[in-house]
């Protein structure tokens, strides 16, 4: 399970796609799933411990980390909606436009990053459960209707959350001013 603790004192382990098959999740999505994994723990490092001004900072116009945790979390929700072949609600709507507002009563950094791993743990159970043979289902997706399918949804879900765990760990160098590194690396 991901949701466990990352302590940042000890080497991290083997990235995720070296760990090994998972088990009840299709070969087609181990990848995906990996990339799922190595995304909670990179999130975990970069961001956890951030203080309130470090993780709204917004350097040199980029979008804060704070951002970014939201963005992921909520990204995650909307796609798997689509993915069930349903339209958004309400509330998916108020979570989006308060991405990336910052101010009183925001959570913090731990409290956004168990957000995201908690919405992660739920992308992986949707890859566990996914039969092979719903992959090439259609589904539409936002209010145009774009055209996808269950297969290209769960993949976008990866390399969605991938791309901005990027930025979250290189925005949180950024605002650290630090040139540690904080993820596993290649």
């Amino acid at each position: 399970m991901i949701t466990k603790s990352i302590d940042a004192r000890t080497p991290p382990p083997a990235e995720a796609w070296l760990c090994g098959s998972l088990p009840d999740v299709s070969p087609l999505l181990m990848p995906a799933a990996h990339a799922l994994i190595q995304a909670a723990r990179d999130i975990e490092l970069a961001a956890a411990n951030l203080s309130a001004e470090e993780l709204w900072t917004e350097p040199g116009g980029a979008p804060s980390v704070g951002f970014h945790l939201r963005h992921v979390a909520g990204s995650i929700d909307r796609l798997l909606t689509y993915a069930r072949g349903e339209g958004l609600g309400e509330k998916q709507f108020q979570e989006l436009a308060a991405e990336g507002s910052s101010g009183e009563g925001v959570d913090d950094a731990a409290t956004l990053v168990r957000k995201v791993k908690v919405r992660i743990e739920s992308a992986i159970q949707v890859l566990r459960t996914t039969a092979d043979e719903s992959f090439a289902e259609p589904r539409a997706v936002g209010r145009a209707k774009l055209p996808s399918t269950v297969f290209g949804l769960l993949f976008h879900i990866a390399e969605h959350t991938q791309r901005h765990t990027g930025q979250i760990v290189t925005t949180a160098r950024v605002v650290r001013g630090t040139g540690e590194i904080v993820s596993g690396g290649d």
